[in-house]
């Protein structure tokens, strides 16, 4: 017992390198002053990575229709700020309980399929979400998206058009529940993910339910996803039926290739490397900026099959 204690203690230890990641995203507030509105969004899809990083690289659950959780979780935000109040922290938290219990309804399903069956599901209930949402008009606008609505600043802080207080806000946010997340992964239940990962059969044996444990992971996989989305409604005061849209979760999956998945940082690092290239190719081609994001792509999985961040931890066990 004293070792596994002494184990988990260790890993959950904060690093220099840690430590220093996170004072260095206090910079854009004094080096790029004029791109804090794309680090807001930075912030808000690295939050929308880390969610699906707990499917796909720690519970072995992959997805392509993450953005179902959300989007829901946007229009929850954008419905409750356009009829009852603009407050956005308690409608961050009814979002995410509301993406709660849609994914832990989903999980009882999901959970029961692997592979090409689970891709297929997923995929199919995102989509069935996005054509609910494009009917049911009178509620979420449609295809126009739900508007008319505008959060005005949050704890007294004004949303403005330089985007101080929207990336301060997703930052803050997204530190939250990226501890949350780090004191998930490092625990016995983070552990006993893996595990059903390498081998979902197997786990029992040792005392581990596996689809309750799946069902867990999902659900709070789709609780950090609605408050990614809520945090798009507020700080954009606007939510398009993009937020369901299978592009979204396809872009997300690309995110977490690119900075590695199973690793807690592969997120965030994929999501400010993807929405810097998207931001700086769209201005060279707004027509074929895709193209070379998908250089990009086929680059790093042929170099570095592991992501970025699996590549740069191969290099420092060589150098060390």
């Amino acid at each position: 017992m004293a070792s596994a204690n002494q184990y988990f203690e260790q890993q959950t230890r904060w690093r220099p390198l840690e430590i220093a990641f996170w004072l260095a995203t206090l910079l854009p507030f004094v080096a790029a002053p004029n791109y804090l509105s794309l680090a807001s969004q930075v912030a808000i899809t690295a939050l929308f990575a880390l969610s699906l990083d707990l499917l796909v690289g720690y519970a072995g659950l992959v997805s392509l229709g993450h953005a179902a959780f959300f989007g829901a979780g946007a229009y929850t935000a954008g419905l409750i700020a356009k009829h009852y109040w603009t407050e956005p922290l308690t409608g961050l938290l009814i979002a995410s309980i509301f993406s709660g219990i849609l994914g832990y309804a989903l999980s009882h399903i999901i959970v029961r399929f692997r592979h090409l069956a689970l891709i297929m599901l997923t995929l199919g209930f995102g989509l069935l979400l996005h054509e609910a949402a494009n009917s049911a008009s009178p509620l979420t606008g449609g295809a126009d998206g739900l508007q008319g609505f505008r959060v005005p600043s949050v704890l007294g802080f004004k949303f403005d058009m330089f985007g101080r207080a929207a990336y301060a806000y997703s930052l803050a946010v997204l530190f939250v529940c990226f501890l949350v997340a780090r004191r998930i992964i490092h625990s016995p239940f983070g552990l006993a993910l893996r595990g059903i990962r390498e081998n979902a059969v197997r786990m029992p044996a040792i005392g581990a339910a596996s689809q309750a444990h799946l069902r867990k992971a999902y659900t709070l996989a789709a609780v950090m996803a609605g408050i990614a989305g809520a945090l798009l409604t507020h700080t954009t005061s606007t939510v398009s039926l993009d937020v369901l849209s299978f592009g979204r979760s396809a872009d997300v999956l690309v995110i977490l290739i690119l900075g590695g998945a199973g690793r807690l940082y592969g997120g965030i690092i994929g999501a400010i490397i993807y929405m810097v290239a998207r931001d700086q190719f769209s201005g060279v081609n707004p027509q074929y900026w895709y193209f070379w994001i998908g250089l990009l792509l086929v680059a790093v999985v042929m170099f570095l099959p592991n992501g970025i961040l699996g590549g740069f931890s191969r290099f420092l066990k060589r150098i060390n």
